[in-house]
Parts: C-alpha cells; sequence; structure tokens
C-alpha cells in the first residue's frame, strides 16, 4: 500500500500530536461510509495497533490504515496547506471518482459508499 503524507502535514500531525499529549500515538487515517458522495475519510490519534491494520511510517509519524480501508486509500498523498483564511489538510485520491464540493467526501469505482444529503 502506498501513502504519502507531506512535510508540512507531518509537521502539523506532530504539533497535534504534542498539544493533546499523544505523542506516541498512531496516527489512524481510514474511511466511513456517509457525506454527498457516499465516503468519507477520518483521521485521529489511537494508542494500539491491531492484526487488521497495516503500518505505514512516513516522516517519523507511524500511521495505522486498516486493511478493508487500503484499497480506498492506495495512492493518496496528503498534504497540510496554511493560508490567509487559516489552514487544513487536503487529501489527493486518485481513487476518487467523484468528491462532493467541500472535498471531505468521495466515491470510487468499486465503492459508491453510503451517500447522504448535503
Amino acid at each position: 500500500m502506498n501513502l504519502t503524507i507531506t512535510e508540512a502535514c507531518a509537521q502539523q500531525i506532530f504539533h497535534m500530536m504534542k498539544e493533546e499529549g499523544k505523542e506516541n500515538s498512531y496516527l489512524r487515517i481510514g474511511v466511513t461510509g456517509g457525506g454527498c458522495s457516499g465516503l468519507s475519510y477520518r483521521m485521529g490519534f489511537e494508542e494500539e495497533k491491531s492484526d487488521n491494520d497495516l503500518l505505514i511510517e512516513e516522516h517519523q509519524i507511524k500511521i495505522l490504515v486498516n486493511k478493508d480501508d487500503a484499497p480506498l486509500l492506495d495512492g493518496v498523498k496528503i498534504d497540510y496547506i496554511q493560508n490567509m483564511m487559516g489552514g487544513g489538510f487536503t487529501i489527493d485520491n486518485p481513487n476518487a471518482i467523484a468528491t462532493c464540493g467541500c472535498g471531505s467526501s468521495f466515491r470510487t469505482a468499486k465503492n459508491a459508499g453510503t451517500p447522504e444529503e448535503c
């Protein structure tokens, strides 16, 4: 599985880990049903790895991806963009064939998810 986070993204994640006292945690990246397009991204910190997790390390950040989510996240690039309006994570997913206007949900050719009204 190929998943990339940029240096700017890694720096923001390190900052968030420190703020939340989660310096020794994993970063979980996953997919859940919902959103305008059917699938939504989720990110958070976790203390433990399960047998169903793939472990990826990028910029010294240990990233967990559930094996079931791996095909939907293969090739994803996550960045952190800071501008005059603030900052936020951006996700470039080559598997997505459709995304919502805000960019937080998507669908793939093989998985339409469970779309909700916006």
